[in-house]
């Protein structure tokens, strides 16, 4: 039963929203606290750019005064006090301070005395830097009531009777702090609320859109490798060029192009093995049947079984013993081949004499048949770089093809010849040739060749001539024509000594 295919991993869209929602909350909580932060600065530079010359006046009224509050070097409380109270009825947030030249604090107007440790100076820095930009910029300074906080403020500088001072008002008391703080705590949760809210929508639609975009191409190529998986083996994903993620997508037809291929070597092997371990088995079984029979027959006639008899089943029997000791090597030699267990030892060496060894060894078999088997080379040594035992075994093998398909007083002919960088070896005979369909296929293993008056099994000594072919990287061609005889072809790289 097959699995029911998904769109796209649920994971994924999982994974893809979390990392939305906590972006989009991070930037709700990020919207509420700098929105607050610079409206709350706002406020602050509003009101001190409002209330910026409040020290001055004061200064300007107490010189004009006729009882300045400066008087004998000491501060006029009274005049100084009633002052400030009538400033402080206006604005009850305001406290006001008097300061020396060093900063030090003369004298205090707050409303709220519940502080039991104020500061006895204020830093001076923010006073000068208020004073010489007459306002105009956001400044800070000391709270003596909260030495650790910092405050808005105006101030003036002063000279009376050669005393040198400054008028320190502070524009944001404690009331005024805990009022604002109240306000602002309240119009920012309704704000953030809102503004959280409305981002979160809107960031929602973006995040689902951008999800649905980033996540196009990734289903696509999902739906395909799913169609893939459940036995569309054409599936491939079109256009992969023009995907966000074209790399994956090459890479998937890649895969998907190997594995068919794959799936088409085996499927052929697969066969292949049938049909070669169908070919062996009639082959095996054949002269097993013979030996049983004439082995048999020896035992139960060997008292009535003439000497010349028994000698001609004995010569039958090792016929097929070297018949099946035969096959088995080439079955053995070939799945060693086709397993690339063989490696080519690569050296040079004689062909023509290794062509003359061959022409000896197998003179004795033609000449039974009454085959004329010959050697046409040059004068001049041969020398090859190939593989010597492999390329004896690939000559032996053309060798004995061409003396059993050549019937009496036929030739067969092993030629050389030699040209700039390649040696052509020719196995050639006039015996039944080819017909011109069936020699593509002579090299298949076990594959059975028409000819004019029969079927030829070809075995498995031209497939492990291919082999060994593929294997020194060179081509074997085949010339032939029906009753006409055959031409195997191939060349060898020459070896030069100098």
């Amino acid at each position: 039963m097959k699995a029911k295919s998904k769109t796209l991993t649920p994971k994924l869209i999982k994974k893809l929203l979390l990392v939305f929602g906590v972006i989009i909350l991070l930037m709700g909580v990020s919207y509420i606290f700098i929105t607050g932060y610079y409206a709350n600065k706002y406020n602050k530079a509003t009101i001190q750019q409002v209330n910026a010359n409040v020290a001055n006046h004061v200064i300007e009224e107490k010189f004009s005064n006729a009882s300045p509050f400066l008087k004998d070097g000491t501060v006029n409380k009274p005049l100084f006090g009633d002052l400030m109270h009538d400033m402080m009825a206006v604005n009850r947030s305001i406290e006001v301070y008097l300061l020396d030249d060093l900063g030090e604090i003369l004298y205090s107007v707050v409303l709220d005395h519940s502080d039991n440790s104020p500061s006895t100076s204020v830093a001076l820095a923010p006073i000068r830097k208020f004073i010489a930009t007459k306002g105009s910029i956001y400044i800070e300074g000391d709270d003596p009531r909260n030495p650790q906080e910092q405050k808005i403020f105006s101030a003036a500088s002063y000279n009376v009777d050669g005393r040198k001072g400054f008028v320190y008002i502070i524009l944001a008391g404690k009331d005024f702090q805990s009022i604002s703080g109240n306000l602002l705590e309240s119009y920012f949760i309704r704000l953030g609320l809102g503004a959280t809210l409305l981002t979160m929508i809107f960031a929602a639609l973006i995040a689902l859109l951008s999800i649905w975009f980033l996540t196009k191409n990734l289903r696509l190529i999902t739906n395909t490798v799913t169609k893939f998986r459940e036995g569309d083996l054409n599936a491939r994903i079109q256009n992969p060029e023009n995907s966000d993620i074209e790399i994956f997508a090459h890479s998937f037809n890649e895969m998907a192009d190997t594995i068919v291929d794959n799936i088409d070597k085996i499927t052929s092997v697969d066969l292949l093995r049938r049909e070669l371990v169908a070919n062996v088995s009639h082959d095996l079984r054949t002269p097993l049947a013979i030996l049983k029979g004439y082995i048999e027959t020896l035992q139960i006639k060997k008292d009535s079984l003439t000497e010349s008899e028994k000698e001609e089943y004995l010569q039958i029997t090792h016929n097929n013993i070297d018949k099946l000791s035969n096959l088995i090597n080439q079955l053995f030699e070939y799945s060693k081949l086709e397993a690339e267990q063989i490696t080519p030892i690569k050296e040079p060496f004689s062909l023509t004499e290794l062509s003359y060894d061959l022409i000896a060894k197998f003179k004795v078999i033609a000449e039974t048949k009454e085959i004329k088997l010959s050697l046409d080379c040059p004068k001049e040594n041969c020398l090859v770089f190939a593989d010597v035992s492999l390329v004896e075994r690939a000559l032996q093998n053309l060798l004995e093809n061409a003396i059993k398909y050549t019937g009496q007083n036929g030739i067969v002919t092993l030629s050389l010849k030699k040209f700039d960088k390649q040696i052509e070896i020719n196995i050639s005979d006039n015996g039944a040739g080819i017909e011109e369909k069936e020699q593509p296929f002579i090299f298949d293993r076990y594959k059975q060749i028409k000819t004019k008056t029969s079927k030829q099994g070809y075995g498995l000594g031209l497939a492990i001539v291919k082999k060994i072919m593929d294997l020194h990287e060179t081509t074997i061609i085949v010339l032939s024509k029906p009753m006409k005889g055959s031409s195997f072809i191939f060349n060898l790289p020459a070896y030069s000594k100098v």
